[in-house]
C-alpha cells in the first residue's frame, strides 16, 4: 500500500492529467498540480518524469520558454543515471535539443544528442530517431559530409537491428543530402543500392510504396538537376502512379521491428511534392500551361493543409511553386501576373528570415528575369549580381551568369561580356546540367549574332542537338528562330523559312510569346521576299497582335507598386511596396 507521501504526489499526478485532458484543457491547474509534486520530494523517476511533463506542457501551451527549458534540462540531468527509463530519458534529450536548435543554440543541441545516441544503442526506435535528429542539425549547418556519415551509421545500425524499412529511409536520406551537395556519382551508387532493396522488398506493401515514392522523388530530382528532361519521364510517370497508390491506402507503418516507425513526410505533403516536381519538369520541358494547371492544384492543396497544421515545409513548397510559375508567366508574356507572384514570394520570405536566407538568391534571379522582360537592364544587372553574391548554388550561379551575359550583349557591353567568358564557356561550365550547357552554347551563338559573325552559328547547332536530345522545347524554339534570323541576314531565305516555321509552331505550343513575336517578324520579311502578300499580311497582323499584347501588359506591370521590388538588392524590402499574397495562396 502507498505511503501517505506517495498518495499525495500520485493524487497530484492524477489530478494534473485530469485537468490536461479536460475539454477544454485546464492548463493552469494542470501546471499547478505538477509543480506541487516537487513539494513531496518524490522518487527520482517521478521527479524526472514530472519535469519532462512540465517542460512539454509549458512549450505547447504557454510562451514561458525559459521555464520550459529549465524543466527539460532537469529531466535530462536526472534521467541519465536511471536504468530502464528510456521513454523519459530520450524524449527529454530530443525535445531539449530541438528547443536549443529553435533558439539558435545549436552548440548546446549537439552534445546532448551525441550523449543520447551513445546511451540508446539498445533501443532501436530512439537510437534511429536521435541519429536522424543529429544528422538534420548537421545538414542545416550545411555540414553535409558529417550528416551523410551519420546517416551511414544509421543504415548499418538499422540493418543489424532488422529494421529494413528504416534502413532504406536512412539510405534515401543520405542520397538526398548527397544530391543537395551535388555529389552526383555518389548519389547514383546510393540510389542503386536503395533501388535494389526496394525491388527485393518482402515486407509490408504500404511501406514498400512509401519508400518507393521517396526513391522516385530523388530519381526525378537527380534527372532534373542534370537537365535531363526527356530521360526523367519514365521515373516521373512511375512516381505519379505510386503517389496515387499511397493516397488510396491506409497509414500502416508498423513493421516487425520497433525501429520501423518513421516517416520522411506525411502522405499529404508527399502529394504536394509530386505536384511540385511535375511543375518543375513541365517548366523545364516547356509545357507552360501544364505547369500552370499543376501549380494551381498544388497551391490549393497547400492552402487546405495550412488550415489544419501550418508546417514550415508547406511554405517552402509554396515558394518553390511560385518560383517556377513566375518563370512560366514571363515566358508566356504575362509580366503583370508574374509580378504579383513575385510579390507573393517576397511576402513569404518577409514572414520567415530562414526562407529569405535560403530563397533570397532565387528571388533576386526572378526579379532579374522580370527586369529583363521590362527592358530595365540596370535593375536586371543589379539583381543578377545580388543573386551571385548571396548564393552558393553552382546551378544558380551559372543560370544568373548566363542571363547577365545576355544583359551585357543587349547593352553592347563587350568588355563586361568577355569578363564572364570563363564562367559561361560551355566547354568548361561549372554546372553538370545538360540544359544549362545547351543554354551556354545558345549564349555563344547569340554573341556571334550580335557581332555579325553569322558563320559561327555552329554553337546554335550544338544547342539544337542537345535541346532535341532532351526535349528542351523552349531552347529548341529559341535556337531555331535565331538560326532563322541568321540565315535571313545571310540572304538564304529557304533555310531561314525551314528554321522559323518549326520555331513558330513550337513557340505556339509552349506558348512563348517572345519567340512568337520574333518569328512573326521574320516570317513577314520572308513572305515579302517570296512575294506571298497574303502570308505577309497574316504574319504582320500576328506580329502586331503579339506586340500590342506585350505592350499593354508592360504598361500595366510598370504602373503596379510591386514594380519597385526591382530596386531591392539587399536588406529589407522597399517600404512602399506591397508584399501580399494573391488569391491563389
Amino acid at each position: 500500500m502507498a505511503s501517505s507521501q506517495d498518495a499525495w504526489y500520485l493524487s497530484l499526478l492524477g489530478l494534473a492529467e485530469y485537468f490536461r485532458t479536460s475539454s477544454p484543457p485546464m492548463i493552469k491547474c494542470c501546471i499547478q498540480c505538477l509543480q506541487a509534486v516537487f513539494n513531496f520530494k518524490p522518487p527520482q523517476r517521478v521527479e524526472a518524469r514530472t519535469h519532462l511533463q512540465l517542460g512539454n506542457i509549458l512549450l505547447t501551451h504557454t510562451k514561458n520558454i525559459d521555464l520550459a527549458k529549465n524543466h527539460l534540462e532537469q529531466a535530462w540531468l536526472l534521467s541519465q543515471s536511471i536504468n530502464s527509463f528510456d521513454d523519459v530519458k530520450f524524449e527529454a534529450a530530443s525535445v531539449l535539443a530541438e528547443l536549443y536548435e529553435q533558439q539558435e543554440q545549436i552548440s548546446l543541441s549537439k552534445p546532448i544528442l551525441r550523449k543520447a545516441i551513445e546511451l540508446s544503442q539498445h533501443n532501436v526506435y530512439w537510437h534511429c530517431r536521435l541519429i536522424f535528429q543529429l544528422a538534420q542539425i548537421h545538414a542545416t549547418e550545411k555540414d553535409y559530409t558529417l550528416a551523410s556519415s551519420l546517416l551511414g551509421v544509421g543504415v548499418d545500425y538499422a540493418h543489424i537491428s532488422n529494421a529494413s524499412y528504416t534502413r532504406v529511409l536512412f539510405l534515401l536520406s543520405k542520397g538526398m543530402l548527397l544530391l543537395i551537395d551535388k555529389k552526383l556519382q555518389e548519389v547514383q551508387q546510393v540510389l542503386n543500392q536503395a533501388g535494389h532493396l526496394i525491388e527485393t522488398w518482402t515486407g509490408a506493401v504500404y511501406q514498400k510504396e512509401y519508400v518507393k515514392v521517396y526513391f522516385l522523388v530523388l530519381q526525378v530530382c537527380h534527372y532534373l538537376m542534370a537537365g535531363q528532361v526527356k530521360s526523367v519521364k519514365p521515373c516521373l510517370k512511375q512516381l505519379q502512379q505510386s503517389i496515387q497508390t499511397i493516397m488510396a491506402s491506409d497509414d500502416v507503418f508498423m513493421g516487425p521491428s520497433a525501429g520501423d516507425m518513421f516517416l520522411w513526410m506525411p502522405k499529404e505533403h508527399l502529394y504536394v511534392l509530386v505536384y511540385l516536381v511535375t511543375v518543375m519538369h513541365s517548366m523545364q520541358a516547356g509545357y507552360m500551361e501544364k505547369a500552370q494547371k499543376y501549380t494551381d492544384k498544388a497551391l490549393m492543396q497547400i492552402e487546405k493543409l495550412k488550415i489544419v497544421d501550418n508546417k514550415p515545409i508547406l511554405s517552402v513548397f509554396q515558394l518553390m511553386l511560385l518560383e517556377h510559375i513566375i518563370m512560366c508567366r514571363l515566358v508566356m508574356g504575362n509580366k503583370t501576373q508574374a509580378l504579383q507572384e513575385i510579390s507573393s514570394a517576397a511576402a513569404l520570405c518577409k514572414q520567415s528570415p530562414r526562407l529569405l536566407e535560403t530563397h533570397g538568391p532565387q528571388l533576386h534571379t526572378l526579379l532579374g528575369l522580370y527586369s529583363m522582360s521590362m527592358n530595365c537592364m540596370e535593375a536586371a544587372e543589379a539583381q543578377f549580381i545580388a543573386a551571385l553574391n548571396t548564393s552558393r548554388e553552382r546551378e544558380l550561379w551559372t543560370f544568373a551568369n548566363l542571363n547577365l551575359a545576355i544583359v551585357y550583349l543587349r547593352g553592347k557591353r563587350e568588355a563586361d561580356f568577355n569578363a564572364l567568358h570563363d564562367r559561361i564557356n560551355p566547354e568548361s561550365l561549372p554546372s553538370h546540367s545538360h540544359s544549362l550547357r545547351a543554354a551556354a552554347y545558345y549564349v555563344q551563338g547569340l554573341q556571334a549574332f550580335f557581332q555579325g559573325r553569322y558563320n559561327e552559328a555552329k554553337y546554335l547547332r550544338e544547342t539544337l542537338k542537345m535541346a532535341n536530345a532532351e526535349d528542351l522545347n523552349r531552347l529548341t524554339s529559341c535556337s531555331l528562330v535565331l538560326l532563322g534570323h541568321i540565315f535571313l541576314s545571310l540572304g538564304n531565305s529557304r533555310e531561314s523559312m525551314n528554321m522559323v516555321t518549326p520555331a513558330m509552331q513550337l513557340a505556339s505550343k509552349i506558348p512563348d510569346v517572345h519567340v512568337q513575336l520574333w518569328a512573326s517578324a521574320i516570317l513577314k520579311d520572308l513572305n515579302r521576299i517570296c512575294g506571298d502578300t497574303q502570308q505577309e499580311n497574316e504574319s504582320y497582323q500576328r506580329h502586331v497582335n503579339f506586340s500590342q499584347m506585350l505592350l499593354t501588359d508592360h504598361f500595366q506591370a510598370s504602373q503596379m507598386p510591386e514594380h519597385n521590388l526591382i530596386m531591392w538588392t539587399h536588406g529589407n524590402f522597399p517600404t512602399d511596396t506591397p508584399t501580399t499574397s494573391n488569391s491563389l495562396i
